[in-house]
């Protein structure tokens, strides 16, 4: 952590794997608090392993509004109220036409990537509301303000989220912000999914997170509503 840095409780979904545990590593590097959480127990029990206390790890489906609420509980009162708050947790649909994906398949996706991110939001930003501040991240994606055919449903999802958080930065008082933030083209299993083999080109998590760690630090109340993106 710099000298112009103070310790920040950051609180991550997704933090199992990709870019939730670059960031989560990169956070921790710096001297910050990591509160995250994932739904594979061998990956919480890896990073409970890795960071002890007051570092706070824990399975949970960001699906499931009530886990949300328990877990956002056992958070703030293991390490606070976060400074920065950050959705990350998503999931892509496999390539294919709008038509040939399936209710099931289209529903689980708009689950995690909608309705999570709202569950996290309420179950944390009451809490930001009442100490006066926090930053809110929510993780859009290129694909959140442009289109490309096979991906129809992770499109819908990640242009629901660059309203969903316009919208709520202007709810938030003063002191607080929303931010949608596009992290750019990254080689993990999601591009994979996508773009098969053409996926090793672009940078791997670790590395984007030496440019998004410092970049999400400086995110602040005066860049609500904004959509940011790493360059």
């Amino acid at each position: 952590m710099s000298d112009l840095e103070t310790q920040r409780t950051i609180v991550l979904t997704g933090a199992t794997r990709g870019l939730g545990r670059a960031m989560a590593d990169g956070f921790i590097e710096r001297g910050h608090v990591v509160a995250g959480c994932g739904r594979s127990s061998d990956a919480i029990d890896d990073l409970t392993q890795t960071y002890a206390v007051p570092h706070h790890w824990s399975v949970v489906d960001v699906t499931d509004d009530n886990a949300v609420a328990a877990w956002a509980g056992r958070v703030i009162e293991a390490v606070g109220v976060p400074d920065l708050l950050i959705n990350n947790a998503a999931v892509i649909n496999a390539n294919a036409p709008l038509w040939e994906v399936s209710a099931e398949d289209f529903d689980r996706l708009t689950a995690v990537n909608i309705n999570g991110v709202a569950n996290v939001i309420r179950a944390f930003v009451p809490n930001m509301i009442e100490v006066g501040r926090g930053v809110i991240v929510n993780f859009s994606s290129g694909w959140g303000r442009s289109t490309s055919p096979q991906v129809a449903p992770y499109c819908a999802s990640k242009w629901a989220i660059e309203g969903l958080t316009r919208a709520l930065a202007q709810e938030l008082p003063d002191g607080l912000a929303a931010i949608a933030l596009n992290p750019g083209v990254i080689h993990t299993d999601m591009l994979a999914s996508c773009f098969g083999s053409a996926a090793s080109s672009y940078p791997t998590p670790p590395q984007w997170a030496e440019r998004a760690v410092p970049a999400l630090l400086k995110m602040n109340s005066g860049q609500t509503g904004h959509s940011l993106e790493i360059g």
